[in-house]
């Protein structure tokens, strides 16, 4: 006896709503609307309560992005360095790629400029300036060359501060650490191919643990911008509406202007590739974190856009790390004219050139802490600027700090396949049919 499944009805199909108002990028989009309104009955009632909870959410999502974020370095930078060997012209793969970090950091961090120039945000700016302030955490090239030494096996740090321990990491003496070893299991031959084997599971595992965090962005994302919102209100963000506009005026050129060029240039389709990245993008704009949506980006690239999974799972943590045009290009070259607008200090060709230099040469730097601060204090004091100008731009740092990390995403995204690309190694039938693999809803995997 056998019984015939049920066909859906037309009225059945029609009443189902349409993907894009229940998929991940809506729940997104839903959360932040939320927050914002969270966030002004917080402000408005002046809810403690309110307020203290989404402090407390939003800190806890940012905690568990950043929880599993060592482990994934180590393993993702040690299985890569393994993989890498089976591509024919491996060294000339990765010198390709620091060539176009650097090309696209150029243009970027030109762009920037050109943006400050033009819109001058800090004439005649209202914000105050008693809320200058020196930064609690400030960058130096010494400091940038000592960080990359690893100080224990997993760059971890702890601290005591009022009866509490809080660990930190190192993301620099991370990669670097996780480079050698990687190294060295290739040169071991054979008797790593354990360990490699060991390393490779674990990054599959740790990826689904990480999507499964992911999956927290809506609430993520309504706790942070009603955080934002209720600390900062609409008030400090008037006083900076100058800089925030040059901000993403100068993001906004780079992702749609300076981006495409580079794509056009090398043969690859604009809207094909924008089609593709988009909900990464959008991903990394509501989290604020290029190293928590790695692993989507790398799924991205490799099942969407073709790059093979031996450069992805190599290129593509290295960027995570490293590539920065939002944060290490654009930010500090407006922030940086900002601070000299702002204290009356005139500019010289010269000191645009040291911005141009500390943008290109230093931008891992950025690697080092949360967010572009250490950038920022590292330009500043390359050109003898008050350091204690980071302290106006502090009210609009989760705002700005959205378009940057987007931006951040797509340039990664966009060296991986520009690379690919012009190495002959991009596979064109999986860019023809993998537009579907980029689906949010689909649970990372790593294919072996």
């Amino acid at each position: 006896m056998s019984s015939a499944t049920p066909t859906p009805t037309a009225t059945s199909r029609s009443s189902r709503l349409p993907g894009w108002l229940t998929g991940f990028g809506a729940q997104v989009i839903a959360g932040l609307i939320i927050g914002l309104i969270l966030g002004l009955v917080a402000r408005q009632m002046d809810s403690d309560w309110l307020a203290g909870a989404l402090t407390w959410v939003g800190g806890t999502y940012v905690k568990l992005l950043k929880l599993l974020i060592p482990p994934l370095i180590f393993t993702a930078v040690v299985t890569s360095v393994a993989n890498l060997r089976k591509l024919a012209g491996a060294a000339a793969l990765a010198i390709s790629t620091l060539v176009w970090f650097a090309i696209t950091a150029l243009a970027s961090v030109i762009v920037g400029i050109l943006v400050a120039l033009v819109v001058r945000p800090g004439v005649g700016s209202t914000v105050d300036p008693a809320q200058a302030s020196d930064p609690s955490t400030m960058g130096s090239w010494m400091g940038f060359i000592n960080s990359v030494i690893p100080a224990n096996f997993l760059g971890l740090g702890a601290s005591l501060s009022d009866g509490e321990v809080s660990v930190s990491f190192n993301v620099l003496q991370i990669l670097a650490l996780s480079l050698a070893i990687g190294v060295a299991a290739v040169k071991a031959g054979k008797a790593a191919e354990p360990f490699l084997g060991f390393a490779e599971s674990l990054l599959s595992v740790i990826q689904v643990v990480l999507w499964w965090i992911i999956r927290l962005a809506p609430i993520g994302t309504a706790a942070l911008i009603g955080k934002a919102v209720s600390t900062y209100g609409w008030e400090a963000l008037g006083q900076l509406g100058q800089f925030v506009l040059a901000m993403y005026i100068g993001l906004a050129i780079v992702a749609f202007v300076i981006y495409p060029l580079v794509l056009k240039f090398n043969g690859i389709s604009v809207t094909g590739f924008f089609r593709r990245v988009w909900p990464v993008a959008n991903l990394g704009f509501f989290t604020r974190s290029s190293m928590g949506v790695m692993p989507v980006n790398q799924r991205t690239v490799e099942n969407s856009m073709g790059v093979p999974r031996e450069y992805a799972s190599f290129v593509m943590p290295l960027a995570a790390t490293s590539k920065m045009d939002g944060c290490a290009s654009v930010y500090p070259a407006v922030a940086a004219i900002f601070v000299a607008q702002f204290y009356g200090v005139d500019l010289g060709f010269t000191h645009y050139l040291l911005i141009i230099m500390v943008s290109v040469l230093g931008s891992a730097a950025t690697a080092g802490t949360t967010g572009a601060t250490v950038m920022l204090t590292l330009t500043l004091s390359t050109l003898g600027l008050p350091l204690a100008g980071v302290g106006l731009l502090l009210a609009t740092e989760p705002i700005i700090d959205m378009g940057r990390t987007a931006v951040n995403v797509i340039g990664q995204a966009l060296v991986a396949s520009v690379v690919a690309k012009r190495n002959n190694i991009l596979d064109q039938n999986v860019w023809d049919h993998g537009l579907q693999a980029n689906s949010a809803a689909t649970p990372i995997r790593v294919n072996s």
